[in-house]
């Protein structure tokens, strides 16, 4: 499948500081790209170059392989959430995308029904959209940025803030718009376990800079697995670990040990703990989550 949208060294700069800087952006056709980033990464101001909302300093943005004048024809099948959805609060969610469908000229009753339908919104009558809950407004942005049916929509942070249930209601949503309308999503997220379950390729910013893009599968690859003991004595336990034959160990940021190698001797490892009298809390193997990878990239705590 080839890419939808592609950037090349796409560069934002404010007097002195550059909030993006040389972005090389891949995003497949069909697909969910999870954009990642502490505040202030640069992640709201790539996805406004984007969306056009923002222009850059330089570099370009390449849409179906088409470049600047080219690309422009294809700007308008893109939909945008960036910051809270443009909701009227005194309207209903039908007349709040009826106002959009005829900006968009696009509008008929049965158009604007198959929106509310999509978005899990079907059944909210004449309530206004101001006394919605936040997941409930969250959707109704995402269907106002899905009117004009844009092949490519960009989402800066629609799950942030919503309690378990919305989240998993817009997770849904999204699976459905990729699944079903082959929609192809850009999102970001500081909800990682929630991004993991969602997306199928992602983009580490940090402090301005794409340091890595990766898929799924990739992430599977590279990090893989790896057994995670808690002792009570984490020297000890390292240098029993080094004398039974393992090297490849560390500490994580939790206090734990953590072995990289012959992930199917977790008995023999317990074993030599025990046996070096070195008390064993826990011990299971653990798949490296987003999240770890994320953490060990970026040489940081995640703060978000």
């Amino acid at each position: 499948m080839g890419y939808i949208l592609t950037t090349n060294k796409l560069t934002k700069t404010y007097g002195n500081k550059d909030a993006a800087k040389d972005i090389d952006i891949h995003i497949r056709e069909g697909e969910i790209y999870g954009l990642i980033g502490r505040n202030g990464a640069g992640k709201t101001t790539i996805m406004r170059m984007l969306s056009r909302l923002s222009n850059p300093t330089s570099g370009t943005i390449s849409l179906y392989g088409k470049e600047g004048k080219e690309a422009k024809k294809y700007f308008s099948s893109i939909g945008v959430l960036i910051e809270s959805p443009g909701i009227y609060p005194n309207l209903s969610a039908f007349e709040n995308l009826k106002i959009k469908s005829i900006a968009f000229g696009c509008y008929s009753k049965e158009y604007v029904n198959s929106l509310l339908e999509l978005i899990g919104l079907e059944n909210t009558g004449k309530k206004p959209a101001g006394s919605f809950s936040l997941g409930m407004r969250q959707r109704l942005g995402i269907g106002l940025a899905l009117v004009g049916d844009p092949k490519l929509i960009i989402l800066d942070e629609p799950i942030n803030g919503l309690d378990p249930q919305g989240i998993v209601e817009v997770r849904e949503m999204l699976e459905k718009l990729r699944d079903e309308k082959h929609i192809t999503i850009m999102i970001s997220s500081h909800i990682l376990d929630e991004l993991g379950k969602l997306a199928d390729s992602y983009g580490i910013i940090h402090e301005g800079k794409l340091i890595d893009e990766f898929s799924t599968q990739d992430l599977s690859t590279r990090c893989g697995q790896y057994v995670l003991i808690n002792s009570t004595d984490n020297d000890a336990a390292v240098k029993a670990l080094k004398a039974a034959g393992y090297n490849n160990i560390e500490i994580n940021s939790e206090k734990n040990v953590i072995v990289n190698e012959k992930l199917d001797e977790s008995d023999k490892m317990i074993k030599a703990l025990v046996n070096a009298g070195v008390g064993v809390k826990e011990a299971f193997v653990k798949n490296v989550s987003l999240e770890d990878y994320y953490l060990s990239v970026t040489g940081g705590h995640h703060n978000g």
